[in-house]
């Protein structure tokens, strides 16, 4: 890998959490900056460039790729937020910050209408910008990895607006599972049909890329519901794991995004699903951030038989390490510079 020569030591220690083993070290990703000032392109003026025109896309990338130091198992990646258009036969919104939907009515006494035609233009986009990163990533100069796409559950929620979302999943709760339902299979079909087009030019053609990055030695599905922190274990029960059923019979393994404290009270349904191999946490704003007041979630998480994955200050890593199981814990965290994340690296082998 271009911009990780340690490749080889990174992919065994993954390998090796992937089975619940660990060798010198927990996996640790440290990145910092490197001291290189490959120059960042300005903001485009066009908010739609910002996500989808090759040349601006590109030029971003290679500048976080050249000006970080990809430390542990850090792995050299960027996001491509682009998928997000991908959005079943929605309408995106472009901010500099973020995609947005149009919202829309939709006919009850219809099929649910969250589905891809064969001329969607948001289609061809991605396509567009994706065969353009190809290019400039070769072979394995970075991790490419799947492409981003929603789950269906969050783009009805955003395609519908939440409120009629929630009011339809009690008004008209068997056509919202079935609009669910469809949605993720045609969200699986078009991430395999892509995933094979990525397959056939790129090594590192699967796995999380740019946003807490991950990487197995085999395929997995990353996915989440946002919207599920607005739903009781019994909705969640009906609407949301036929969803993830689809995911996990199509791919057998599961990386699940939680979304919060309220979204909490859904992890031990998450953790009843065989599938569900990794729990990546996110605090919610008031929450404090990933650390030792975690510790309750994350022995429970470990307790299943699961992999813990969180974003941690470089200060909390040693007190988590010494608290859990260092074969099930994935750490990310940011140093100021290359020593300070070598030295990080360096005393982790000692700390459990």
């Amino acid at each position: 890998m271009h911009y990780k020569p340690d490749w080889p030591d990174a992919k065994a220690r993954l390998t090796a959490l992937w089975n619940h083993e660990v060798l010198d070290r927990p996996c640790i990703a440290v990145t910092a900056p490197n001291g290189c000032s490959f120059p960042h392109p300005p903001p485009p003026a066009a908010p739609r460039d910002r996500w989808l025109d090759p040349g601006w896309v590109l030029q971003s990338m290679q500048a976080q790729l050249e000006n970080t130091w990809w430390g542990g198992e850090a792995v050299p990646s960027c996001l491509l937020m682009a998928g997000w258009v991908l959005c079943l036969g929605g309408t995106p919104r472009f901010a500099q910050d973020t995609i947005w939907f149009d919202t829309k009515d939709v006919d009850f006494s219809l099929p649910p209408p969250f589905r891809y035609d064969a001329g969607n233009p948001w289609i061809a986009q991605y396509r567009l910008l994706l065969d353009a990163v190809l290019d400039f990533a070769g072979r394995d100069r970075f991790l490419v990895g799947k492409p981003l796409l929603l789950p269906a559950n969050d783009l009805a929620s955003m395609l519908m607006g939440t409120e009629r979302f929630l009011l339809a999943l009690v008004d008209h709760a068997d056509w919202m599972r079935e609009a669910i339902v469809t949605g993720a299979n045609e969200q699986l079909r078009l991430r395999i049909e892509l995933g094979n087009h990525v397959r056939a030019r790129h090594e590192f053609w699967y796995g999380n890329a740019g946003w807490m990055p991950f990487w197995a030695p085999e395929p997995f599905y990353g996915t989440q519901s946002d919207v599920s922190c607005m739903l009781s274990p019994a909705m969640f029960d009906r609407f949301i794991v036929p969803e993830l059923d689809v995911y996990g019979e199509a791919f057998g393994a599961v990386w699940y995004h939680l979304d919060g404290g309220d979204a909490r009270q859904h992890l031990p349904r998450l953790l009843s699903l065989p599938y569900l191999k990794v729990v990546q946490y996110t605090p919610a704003p008031g929450e404090p951030p990933n650390g030792p007041e975690h510790l309750d979630l994350y022995r429970e998480i470990q307790a299943a038989g699961r992999i813990v994955h969180i974003e941690v200050p470089a200060g909390a890593v040693e007190p988590l390490l010494k608290a859990l199981d260092p074969s099930m814990i994935m750490l990310h965290t940011h140093c100021g510079s290359i020593p300070e994340g070598e030295a990080l690296l360096d005393a982790a082998k000692h700390w459990v």
